[in-house]
């Protein structure tokens, strides 16, 4: 079994984001059901049903637990059914739920080097005990086990840039493909599921890798690379950020994926420029007549 199950389907900030006061975010606030809000990006993944990995610990972690009855403690005083946190970057939105899980409780940290070496620079990260909390160094395109479970994960490249917070030199937005930014191919041995929640450009081997897929989560954070601009709420397009935009065009997701053998597809990490996210636009059917699937918190499904 591959029981997969969305914590959070939005991109840094949520949606809606706290200082933000444009139309889409109004009506999340207010309660729209065709604008539902949503917490920062997060999948919960097990392979039996009761013992879970979190990927990406966001920002939002604590409501997510507790959003979500099936990460809830079952058994004493203390406990809990996460064994492990998996990370795929070292970006503040897929870090900073760590901190969330500080209190002398026992599970495994997955990530690469660059990633592990990011978190050992900063000490706020030393309130995890490391004896509780032992950081495990994932290599790329090596199948590492997830146990108890019965799952196997293989964690690989994608095109990224390094976390804002990193950025340097005269390139800091430079757009690499070296394991800074990683995706994660998840098996039970029957189904194969893929996590990329942030992803700068389609390559022949990434699309090696997601032909086949029962599922995938892929990087939704805009619809179009400069709709932030457009809508005067920033001066970076999509490119600068690192990610893909959807839009149907010969660099867009719709585009890469046309051609793809991919069970079910669904978009996460959701910019709240996005229109995706709201029910009744344009945007939101084409994605849906393309096959895609825009993600939600409590999203769950098992293969």
């Amino acid at each position: 079994m591959l029981d997969l199950l969305v914590l959070g389907a939005a991109a840094g900030g949520g949606f809606p984001q706290w200082n933000s006061n444009a139309p889409g975010c109004q009506r999340a606030r207010a309660g729209d059901p065709n604008a539902p809000a949503r917490t920062q990006a997060s999948l919960a993944v097990s392979g039996d049903g009761e013992h879970w990995f979190i990927l990406n610990a966001s920002p939002d972690l604590r409501t997510q637990i507790n959003q979500t009855p099936a990460l809830h403690p079952k058994d004493g005083l203390r406990s809990t059914p996460i064994v492990g946190v998996v990370l795929t970057s070292g970006e503040i939105d897929a870090i900073t739920g760590l901190l969330t899980m500080r209190e002398r409780q026992a599970y495994g940290l997955y990530a690469t080097a660059s990633v592990l070496a990011q978190l050992d620079a900063n000490p706020i990260f030393d309130a995890l005990d490391r004896t509780l909390v032992p950081r495990q160094t994932m290599a790329l395109d090596q199948p590492l086990s997830l146990m108890p479970g019965n799952l196997r994960i293989t964690p690989f490249s994608v095109p990224g840039k390094v976390p804002l917070y990193a950025e340097r030199g005269e390139n800091p937005a430079e757009i690499m493909n070296n394991g800074e930014t990683i995706g994660l191919d998840i098996t039970d041995g029957q189904h194969r599921a893929l996590f990329i929640p942030g992803c700068a450009m389609m390559t022949d081997a990434l699309r090696e890798r997601l032909n086949g897929a029962d599922v995938v989560f892929f990087d939704g954070t805009l619809w179009t690379d400069d709709e932030m601009v457009r809508a005067g709420l920033g001066a970076k397009t999509g490119r600068r950020m690192g990610h893909m935009s959807i839009a149907d065009e010969p660099d867009g997701t719709i585009a890469a994926f046309r051609t793809l053998n991919v069970g079910r597809k669904v978009l996460i990490h959701i910019n709240n420029s996005n229109p995706i996210l709201l029910a009744e636009t344009p945007e939101r059917r084409q994605a849906e007549e393309a096959g895609w699937d825009v993600a939600y918190d409590g999203m769950r499904i098992t293969l």
